[in-house]
């Protein structure tokens, strides 16, 4: 191939990859009137209604949450607390997403009837985990915080801290997982 030949693909090669680099993100496809759909009903959870595109879903950054609960680490526990004076663990779920401007339930078992059920292998960060620890279902709550690490307020013996969902008492009590966002 000629040097002119070899600039002409190599110049094609680039103009082409272009497109692929300049981090523009698709649109979704537009629905006809801006009408708003319903997600299907996952069992268990409430139907959500899921604005087009002309009323985008608010962004939720699952690490800008994370960070707030890590944030509180060291704070007390406190039965029925919900701020930094003293948190339960579903209190300490509800402050940290209040931060953000998102509204969840107050209590464990609300909690684990909303949002959208997550499988274990899907985790991210800010997702909620849920445990048993008292009686069957969900009676403990805390937040992933990326890998296998969650935040909690544990107990009245403890305060904020992290653990690791794959150690033999938390992975022996797991129920379920929900992403609020």
């Amino acid at each position: 191939m000629s040097r002119v030949g070899t600039l002409a693909v190599v110049g094609l090669l680039s103009l082409v990859s272009a497109c692929a680099s300049t981090g523009a993100v698709p649109q979704p496809f537009p629905t006809p009137g801006g009408a708003e759909k319903t997600r299907p009903r996952v069992e268990g959870t409430p139907a959500v209604t899921v604005p087009t595109e002309s009323k985008p879903l608010p962004a939720v950054d699952g690490y800008a949450i994370a960070g707030t609960a890590l944030s509180l680490r060291g704070s007390p526990y406190r039965n029925g607390g919900a701020d930094p004076s003293g948190f339960d663990c579903s209190g300490f779920v509800y402050y940290v997403f209040a931060q953000h401007g998102i509204r969840v339930p107050r209590t464990v078992t609300q909690q684990f009837s909303m949002g959208y059920d997550v499988a274990s292998s899907e985790l991210r960060a800010g997702d909620l985990v849920f445990f048993s620890t008292e009686a069957p279902g969900a009676s403990h709550v805390g937040m992933l915080i990326g890998g296998d690490e969650f935040v909690h307020a544990p107990s009245s013996s403890g305060d904020v801290r992290v653990e690791r969902i794959t150690a033999r008492y938390w992975s022996s009590r797991f129920v379920g997982a929900r992403r609020m966002q």
